[in-house]
């Protein structure tokens, strides 16, 4: 597939699409839209190119926002965002050639745009993850698998006394964890510029087409008259199904560490959370285990709610895809980083 400019069109799409995709988490509508206006309100829509567009040793670095969707105090600003990269791009010997989102999320399906095109670069079209997942490592493509692989991680973020900025080098695990750390001094969020790899490692390793398959959803969505034909347009175009609906019963969340926990109850549904849906069972029996596709949305509108914004008393729909039908980075059949999430949720993750 040839390059192609991306549009404002293509970006509200992204948004929406990415936000089903998300699973959760991967940002809020609010924070997509509002970097889809500050992007086109200033730029042309950057370049999207696809892997074989690129040479396999040309460098490509990925993007993220790093922290707790719910965090009050949370901020980030353009040129905190365009900062990031220029420090990762000056950290190098040689300039990059792309940059690549972590993962989807309505905020994080457009992770990137702005700053290539404030820099003249494109995106590629694979983001290390076609879903959202909670944690740095599991948008790093398994670099962590890699002897000797030094992580290069940039970090802006904070406004007032809280504002942050910096750059780390270091073992991917421990890089992580400084930029999820500084998140938290920050107010709640960072954005973050990471992990410079060759494009051959890129296209054996990320969701390849990832961001093409959230706008196409997104299309998808909007095409649809708003209310329940959304949800069953979205049902249709990922191959899921409709579990459970009802007014929510029951909603906890807790900041741990820089990220959102809690449980979802709602039509005889159970739902636990780590930023995204984690696990989905109904009279005990489970029906849905990360990195499968669990997801809220409003029955009565169509749009996709976040575990952030889940509320008791609203009226959602559940759906469910299966992780065979989704586009996903290698980390998400990585044992050991899925199984990091069976102490924080206190349910099984691998062998169910």
């Amino acid at each position: 597939m040839a390059s192609r400019q991306l549009t404002r069109t293509d970006a509200l799409n992204a948004v929406y699409g990415g936000c089903i995709l998300g699973g959760g988490g991967g940002g809020v509508l609010e924070e997509g839209i509002e970097k889809v206006d500050t992007l086109f309100d200033t730029f042309e829509g950057p370049k999207l190119v696809t892997p074989d567009e690129l040479a396999d040793d040309a460098y490509v670095a990925c993007v993220a926002l790093v922290g707790a969707p719910s965090a009050a105090d949370a901020h980030y600003d353009a040129g905190q965002l365009i900062a990031t990269v220029r420090m990762v791009n000056d950290a190098l010997e040689t300039p990059l050639a792309a940059v690549m989102t972590n993962e989807n999320g309505a905020g994080t399906t457009t992770n990137g745009w702005l700053q290539a095109a404030a820099l003249g670069l494109p995106v590629i079209d694979a983001p290390a993850n076609g879903r959202a997942h909670p944690t740095g490592s599991m948008g790093s493509m398994n670099l962590h698998e890699l002897d000797g692989y030094e992580s290069v991680q940039a970090f802006a973020g904070g406004k007032g006394a809280q504002r942050v900025s910096g750059l780390v080098k270091a073992r991917l695990g421990l890089a992580a964890d400084t930029a999820r750390a500084v998140s938290v001094q920050a107010g709640g969020l960072v954005a973050v510029c990471r992990n410079p790899v060759q494009v051959g490692y890129v296209t054996e390793n990320a969701a390849v087409g990832g961001i093409t398959q959230a706008i196409e959803l997104g299309a998808a969505y909007h095409a649809a008259p708003e209310g329940r034909a959304r949800i069953e347009a979205v049902v249709e175009f990922l191959g899921g199904s409709i579990v459970a609906e009802g007014p929510v019963e029951r909603s906890e969340l807790t900041q741990q560490g820089g990220f959102d926990v809690g449980t979802v109850e709602l039509g005889g549904a159970e739902m636990t959370f780590w930023n995204e849906y984690m696990t989905l069972e109904i009279d005990g029996k489970r029906l849905g285990t990360f990195p499968d596709l669990i997801m809220t949305l409003d029955s009565k509108t169509g749009a996709p709610v976040v575990t952030a914004r889940v509320e008791v008393g609203q009226e959602l729909t559940v759906i469910c895809v299966d992780r065979e039908r989704l586009l996903l980075g290698s980390t998400m059949h990585n044992e050991a980083l899925l199984g990091s999430i069976e102490p924080i949720i206190n349910k099984p993750i691998l062998n169910v």
